[in-house]
C-alpha cells in the first residue's frame, strides 16, 4: 500500500531518513518522541513537504504522480489542520460532498450524532476533544482505501478513545484491502490496535516489530551488579545504568526466564520499550 524508502529530508537542526512499509489490510504504528520526525514523514507521504530524496510510493505510484482518482481514497487527520472555525458541521457537508465522490452524508451525519458533535453549532466552539472526533470523521466519510492519522486521539477522554478506536477497526473489517498508518503518544491504543510499529528517534527509524512479538518476546530485565557481569547479553538490545543496577531490553524474554531464574523479568510494554531504546545504551 505504502512504501518509503531511503527518504530524507533537511533542516536547520534536523534530518529526516527513514523507510518504512505499510502493508495492504495492516494497521501500522509510528511511535516516539515529539519532534523525533513522525508529523515530518506524514507531510513527506502527502507531499506537503518537498523530499531531498528517497522514494515514496502509495498505491504502487511515486505520491508526485498520484491524480485526483488516487487523492479521494486517502484520508488524512494532521495534527496542525482543520475546517475554519466559523463553520459548522452543516456547513462542510457540501464542501466534503463537492471534494469526494463517495462522500456518504448519511453515514457521516449519524456518526457525528453518535459522537456527540451538533450539527449547527461553529467548530471554534467544539471542545479539543470534539474537534479531535471530527477530525476522524471526516477522514473516514468518503470511503478512503489508506488513512493516516497524525495524532488522531489527542485530547479525547478515555471512553472517547475507546469509541474512535472501534469506528477504526470496524472501518478495517468492512474492506480488507485498506490500511492504516497512524501515530499517538498513549500507547494502550496502539498496543490494541495496530499489526505492527516503527519506532523513529532523531529523524531515523531505531526498530520496526510486529505487536504482537513486541508484546510477547520484549522484556526488561531488572540486574544488580553480580547479576549483570553473569549475563550472556548476546540477546540484549539496549542496556540503562540503574541504582540497583541495570535494566535491559530483550527480545528474547523466554530465553532469559529458561537460562536465569534467580533475574527479575518484566513484560515489556510500547512505553517501556521506548524508554529504553531512547535513553538506553547498545
Amino acid at each position: 500500500m505504502l512504501k518509503l524508502t531511503n527518504v530524507k529530508k533537511h533542516y536547520q537542526q534536523f534530518t529526516l531518513d527513514c523507510s518504512l512499509e505499510v502493508k495492504s489490510g495492516c494497521i501500522t504504528g509510528l511511535i516516539g518522541q515529539n519532534g523525533a520526525g513522525k508529523s515530518t514523514t506524514f507531510k513527506a507521504i502527502l507531499n506537503l513537504i518537498q523530499k531531498d530524496s528517497g522514494v515514496i510510493e502509495l498505491f504502487g505510484k511515486d505520491v508526485q504522480k498520484l491524480d485526483m482518482k488516487d487523492k479521494e481514497k486517502i484520508g488524512v487527520v494532521l495534527s496542525d489542520s482543520g475546517f475554519s472555525g466559523y463553520l459548522t458541521i452543516g456547513d462542510i457537508v457540501p464542501v466534503l460532498s463537492n471534494l469526494y465522490k463517495k462522500f456518504n452524508k448519511v453515514k457521516f451525519l449519524e456518526r457525528c450524532q453518535q459522537f456527540g458533535l451538533p450539527k449547527d453549532k461553529k467548530i471554534k466552539e467544539f471542545s479539543t476533544g470534539m474537534q479531535a472526533k471530527l477530525k476522524v470523521l471526516v477522514a473516514l466519510s468518503h470511503d478512503a482505501q489508506f488513512l493516516i492519522l497524525d495524532e488522531p486521539t489527542a485530547g479525547l477522554d478515555v471512553l472517547a478513545r475507546d469509541e474512535l478506536l472501534d469506528v477504526l477497526r470496524k472501518y478495517m473489517e468492512e474492506d480488507e484491502s485498506r490500511s492504516i498508518l497512524i501515530s499517538s503518544h498513549i500507547s494502550s491504543d496502539l498496543e490494541g490496535l495496530c499489526d505492527d510499529l516503527y519506532m523513529i528517534h532523531n529523524g531515523h527509524v531505531i526498530m520496526h516489530e510486529e505487536t504482537d512479538v513486541l508484546l510477547s518476546d520484549y522484556a526488561i530485565l531488572k540486574l544488580d551488579q553480580n547479576q549483570y557481569q553473569k549475563l550472556d547479553r548476546q540477546y540484549i538490545l539496549r542496556i540503562k545504568k540503574e541504582p540497583f543496577g541495570y535494566s535491559c531490553l530483550t527480545n528474547q524474554k523466554q530465553y532469559y526466564l529458561d537460562n536465569y531464574p534467580s533475574i527479575v523479568v518484566e513484560k515489556g510494554n510500547i512505553d517501556d520499550v521506548i524508554m529504553l531504546m531512547i535513553k538506553g545504551e547498545k
